[in-house]
């Protein structure tokens, strides 16, 4: 095997997202749903015989030392292979938006790689190796929808019905270490138990916003304008919206049906936002290669 084409590298929305502490070294305990969702970058990846490293855009830039690099750089130095690869990324997540688009590239990286340079890596281990590479990759390599717990390393899956979910990214972007080192963040929030949400948690009711909050929205919608508007052009439309992650992205519960209950044109959404109608994913597109 010397190249893998298409693969996909899926998007994540937080259902909530609790601030629940903060340890010692200044890293925040978190609680959260997290759902994967249809809105994909692509990814070809090519085994090279000699160790270099190579990233090829396919679309617009990415930064020149971004996570699918790292990925592969941890992968490479932890396993000793003297091999190398060509990665190919299409994307088309927006970055900035609190979806996990560049975590979800790093650990189709990951899964991809330990393929094609025969490492036969277990899923535990690789697990433990995304999360030195930020929060959300464990979750990607993890491959299910799932109750998100700590720093990212507590992964319960969970089940949870097919949902369609409208997201909108405004023009502004939001970075993550901004909006967590805010002296305004709540990081005391009292900590749940998945049975709450599984008890409380109605994804076909629009009509409310849903079990919990985003601890961050409020710090976010301080920071960027954007954000809140965002939440209140969803919620006129779906009668709910939540920021996902630390923003910018929101979205609305927009139905389980074969059909979502609204939708928008094109000209409906302000200048320089990106919007999506996206299905829930019930497992990660590659979830038969994390076993």
């Amino acid at each position: 095997m010397k190249a893998l084409h298409d693969l996909a590298a899926p998007a994540k929305l937080n259902l909530f997202l609790h601030v629940v502490g903060r340890r010692a070294d200044g890293y925040h305990l978190l609680q959260s749903v997290f759902v994967l969702i249809d809105w994909v970058d692509t990814l070809h990846v090519e085994r090279r015989s000699d160790a270099a490293l190579r990233r090829h855009d396919l679309a617009d830039p990415l930064p020149a030392d971004d996570l699918c690099l790292r990925a592969a750089r941890a992968l490479q130095q932890a396993s000793g292979t003297t091999l190398g690869a060509d990665i190919h990324v299409l994307k088309r997540v927006p970055a900035g938006a609190g979806l996990g688009g560049g975590s979800s590239d790093a650990a189709t990286t990951l899964l991809a790689l330990n393929r094609l340079w025969d490492l036969h890596w277990p899923p535990e281990r690789l697990e433990a190796l995304a999360l030195t590479l930020g929060a959300d990759v464990p979750f990607f390599v993890h491959g299910r929808n799932a109750f998100v717990q700590g720093v990212g390393e507590q992964i319960t899956p969970v089940e949870l019905p097919a949902t369609w979910l409208a997201v909108v990214k405004p023009a502004a972007s939001l970075g993550t270490a901004a909006v967590f080192g805010s002296a305004d963040l709540e990081r005391a929030t009292p900590p749940v138990i998945l049975a709450d949400f599984l008890a409380d948690t109605s994804l076909s009711d629009c009509d409310r916003e849903g079990f919990g909050r985003n601890d961050l929205q409020a710090v976010a919608q301080r920071e960027c304008a954007d954000v809140g508007h965002a939440a209140r052009w969803l919620r006129e439309r779906f009668g709910n919206s939540r920021m996902s992650g630390s923003g910018s992205a929101v979205f609305a519960r927009a139905g389980t049906g074969d059909r979502p209950v609204a939708t928008w044109s094109a000209e409906d959404l302000p200048p320089r936002w990106v919007g999506r109608m996206c299905r829930s994913l019930s497992v990660h597109p590659l979830l038969h290669w994390s076993g």
